[in-house]
């Protein structure tokens, strides 16, 4: 009975987020499920095997090419915008291309792409911004929140696995009390977590050669079979920390006597509704 109290609290939390979406936004919810649902039809139908030594050409094709390093990088620049998605999986594919030493790119097309997403929207969309700014109690609340706790909220709020990359970076671009230099030192606290994805990308490559998979022994597969396993719980454990105490940051706005911090955490709750992602 304690399981689905949780599970129906998640679905009428998910669902009434969903009403609330925009008609762009609801399409976009379908064509992302759609995605989905043709990606894993196509993986059972080619079978795993023929899509990782097909993953593993390729990265390897990328790898011989002279800037290769730079096509990756520049993709992740171009997925820091909003509304793409796929940081993570990219940061998978620096590691299954060049192994450990892809933490290099990863990290500099990290920081790199979004400095150049905060700069670029707070540039061409200042003039809107504070227009939106002045008539929205909750995104002065949030301004004023961040303004007076400083740069340990903004790292709180960037290494958090809510709000999603894309969404961070244009949420940040939004709070004018947000400075480009507290917002790249906030955005170099993401990086133990690229160092992770990078380093479960370069133990998924040794297991999609078939060349390599069949020198291996038992021992072998068991042990980088075991790193990946690590790396992906060591993440999802440290992001559900730091969610936990992200949330807890919002709980204690909440409560708060004072109805700025109220406005503030609202307004932590609907990162939906930054100004740079919606009210054309």
């Amino acid at each position: 009975m304690s399981l689905k109290i949780p599970l129906h609290k998640l679905l009428s939390w998910a669902s009434s987020r969903y009403q609330k979406l925009s008609l762009f936004g609801k399409a976009a919810i379908c064509f992302i499920l759609f995605f989905y649902a043709c990606l894993i039809t196509f993986i059972v139908l080619v079978t795993p095997s023929r899509i990782a030594q097909f993953m593993y050409d390729l990265a390897q094709g990328i790898r011989r090419l002279p800037y290769g390093s730079f096509i990756l990088m520049a993709a992740v620049v171009l997925l820091s915008f909003p509304p793409f998605i796929g940081h993570t999986t990219l940061m998978n594919l620096c590691g299954f291309t060049y192994g450990m030493r892809g933490f290099i790119p990863a990290a500099i097309s990290t920081v790199g792409g979004s400095a150049i997403v905060f700069v670029l929207l707070r540039f061409l969309f200042s003039n809107r911004l504070r227009r939106w700014t002045v008539t929205n109690e909750k995104w002065q609340a949030l301004e004023a929140v961040i303004r007076a706790r400083g740069l340990p909220l903004i790292i709180l709020i960037r290494i958090s696995s809510f709000p999603p990359w894309v969404y961070s970076n244009s949420l940040f671009a939004s709070i004018e009390s947000v400075s480009l230099i507290q917002f790249i030192l906030a955005t170099l606290f993401v990086l133990p977590r690229v160092l992770v994805y990078v380093f479960v990308g370069s133990r998924i490559s040794s297991f999609s050669d078939g060349e390599q998979r069949s020198h291996m022994d038992t021992s072998t597969k068991v042990i980088n079979g075991l790193l990946i396993v690590g790396g992906i719980v060591t993440s999802i454990i440290a992001s559900s920390v730091v969610y936990y105490f992200m949330q807890n940051e919002i709980k204690v706005l909440h409560e708060s006597s004072s109805a700025t911090d109220e406005f503030a955490a609202e307004a932590l709750e609907d990162v939906e509704g930054a100004p740079l992602l919606t009210h054309p």
